[in-house]
């Protein structure tokens, strides 16, 4: 009579995995949202450790020697026209010592029509571009979610009126938006910032891209709040006596992260994409502060028939679509590991 062999207990005792582990396990096999990381990390560790020499050297001519001088490897303008802006800046006497080797970097993109830096003037546009980028991804999300999940909550006739707005809104230009809100908010944000123009420009830039990009962020969290609130675990709040404040901070919004985050990576790319192309008109940031769109209109105005500068437009569109590309591909990649029912993450 033979032995019967005991179940090992190690088959039946699988724990099943969180939604945090499954999502990052579907993220994880995504390439492409890994080389989009990837880029982002990479090139973040690059504008953090340049910041001080691009906010040195940006705006540094050099008229006699460097005017639209093409790229090369060698040194073209002298380190002594940068060096005393650098000593200036906060964290300049920590890397004064790299200073004659980094300015080497400063003629690898060539030189604009003044004889400036291509390369640091790149740089420091894509702080400006990612910095309009980021503020008005959270102002999106701050507005999108407190309006979405309040006109779901409260429903009927100002669920109705608060939608119609967002209606109303989505049937205007944004471009006629932003004129709007820079007329009226220059002047206050002018004497906000004490007369310094430029940080206020960005600010208004930040505010009127961020006032056109929370209407889809409202409609998705609206269409969640809708589909959670008839759950069983929010009746049970309700009957407990749970107000409405409570019951979207404890209960909703937890349940939210997933779409919010996703939704938040996909603005970014559309808000640094809406800055380039407003710069790009001319009502953007404005000189000298750069941004990709302001590098990418003055190098079009440097490509001629008879004398062409192509360095000054191909690096400041090269960088713009592939920080786009990356950051596109990054959201797609964190849409597909929090919607368990897209396609892309049924095939993991």
């Amino acid at each position: 009579m033979s032995k019967t062999e005991p179940i090992s207990t190690d088959a039946l005792s699988v724990r099943p995995q969180r939604p945090g582990q499954l999502a990052w396990r579907r993220f994880r096999s995504n390439r492409w949202a890994w080389t989009g990381g990837i880029y982002a990390v990479v090139v973040t560790l690059v504008i953090v450790l340049a910041l001080p020499f691009s906010l040195s050297w940006f705006d540094v001519q050099d008229v006699a020697g460097a005017v639209r001088h093409q790229p090369t490897f060698y040194q073209v303008v002298d380190y002594a026209l940068g060096e005393p802006a650098l000593r200036d800046h906060p964290l300049g006497r920590y890397f004064v010592w790299a200073g004659p080797a980094v300015h080497h970097l400063a003629a690898w993109w060539g030189y604009d029509q003044v004889g400036r830096s291509l390369l640091f003037r790149c740089l420091l546009g894509f702080v400006v571009s990612l910095a309009v980028g980021l503020g008005a991804a959270l102002m999106a999300m701050t507005i999108g979610v407190g309006w979405g999940a309040t006109a779901a909550l409260a429903g009927g006739k100002l669920d109705l009126i608060m939608m119609r707005i967002v209606d109303i809104l989505y049937g205007l230009p944004y471009i006629l938006m932003v004129i709007l809100l820079r007329v009226a908010l220059e002047a206050p944000l002018v004497g906000l910032f004490g007369g310094h123009g430029q940080l206020a420009n960005v600010a208004l830039l930040i505010i009127a891209v961020g006032a056109v990009s929370w209407l889809t962020m409202a409609r998705v969290i609206r269409g969640q709040v809708l589909s959670l609130r008839e759950r069983p675990f929010i009746e049970a709040a309700r009957a407990t006596g749970a107000g409405g404040f409570y019951i979207l901070s404890r209960h909703l919004l937890p349940n939210l992260v997933g779409p919010i985050v996703v939704h938040a990576t996909l603005v970014i790319p559309q808000a640094v994409l809406q800055e380039s192309f407003l710069s790009f008109l001319g009502i953007g940031v404005q000189p000298p502060i750069p941004s990709l769109g302001c590098l990418a209109a003055d190098g079009l105005e440097a490509v001629n028939t008879f004398v062409g500068y192509w360095w000054l437009i191909v690096f400041p569109c090269l960088l713009l679509v592939a920080t786009l590309l990356a950051l596109n591909f990054l959201g797609d990649g964190l849409r597909d590991a929090f919607d368990p029912k897209s396609r892309a993450a049924q095939l993991v």
